[in-house]
């Protein structure tokens, strides 16, 4: 990833009810009215280990300041529409989703990753290590949007996030969010194996340690997936949420944290 954190303005008729938070916009080949990027942990509400903007409802936060979080989140960006959360698994399920009546309450779907085919439709993942995926048809017609840890990553979760998009892969861009790096993210012999029996390629992503371990990297094995499937640009990675404590929450580091927020989504037309 490249670029810094951004707090966005709010519409100067808002500014009062739009407070600042971390924002961090995709620095990719998106086409017009494609907008994506990841929340950093600043401009929040929640305090102890979720301090202090964490978006996820499932990490013991008060609902309270995660519905407030949100709340933010969503003036600050001016989204056209409230993101629509999954229930993540991390595993390879993919939703379509579908704009709906405003104020309209579901269950989040469970799954790790969505696409939408319409404007207005804010699709979100959260993760704190685990990378995350956005994808765009050149067209500025179809996004995509995948949580993509190591076992998503081995389960598939980008190849079945590519073939809903239904469109030639070659015409699709990619962006990789900020995840946890090769340096920090030390995994046993079963994690390089389950890559390893699928593309021996994969070996290239995982460098062997002093302690009998392996340092995996997570950029390079979706970079592999989506060159294989034919995505040629590929934007992002390089961030390391585990190293880059002031700027990012990291599960691995601090077991117990908030979770950052990914979005994706296209504008309507002016």
């Amino acid at each position: 990833m490249g670029g810094a954190e951004r707090r966005p303005a709010a519409p100067a008729a808002a500014e009062s009810a739009a407070p600042a938070v971390g924002w961090w916009p995709a620095a990719w080949p998106a086409p017009p009215g494609v907008r994506a990027g990841v929340t950093t942990r600043h401009g929040g509400v929640s305090t102890g280990a979720c301090a202090s903007l964490n978006l996820a409802a499932n990490v013991g936060d008060a609902p309270a300041a995660v519905a407030a979080n949100r709340a933010r989140l969503a003036a600050a960006l001016g989204l056209p529409a409230a993101p629509r959360w999954l229930r993540q698994v991390h595993g390879a399920g993919v939703v379509v989703q579908r704009r709906e009546p405003a104020g309209a309450a579901r269950e989040p779907p469970e799954a790790d990753a969505a696409v939408a085919f319409e404007p207005g439709v804010v699709l979100a993942v959260l993760s704190a290590d685990c990378l995350p995926v956005v994808l765009a048809h050149r067209a500025g017609e179809r996004i995509g949007i995948a949580h993509a840890g190591w076992r998503g990553l081995a389960a598939g979760v980008i190849e079945r996030t590519v073939a809903a998009l239904a469109a030639p892969a070659h015409e699709l861009v990619a962006w990789l969010g900020p995840a946890i790096g090769p340096a920090a993210f030390e995994v046993g012999a079963e994690v390089r194996a389950a890559f390893v029996a699928a593309d021996a390629g994969a070996a290239s992503a995982f460098l062997a340690n002093a302690r009998g371990r392996w340092q995996g990297d997570l950029y390079r094995l979706a970079r592999q997936r989506l060159e294989q499937l034919g995505v040629a640009q590929v934007a992002g990675g390089g961030a390391c949420t585990w190293t880059e404590t002031e700027r990012f929450f990291s599960f691995r580091r601090d077991r117990a944290c908030g979770r950052m927020a990914t979005l994706a989504w296209i504008e309507a037309p002016r």
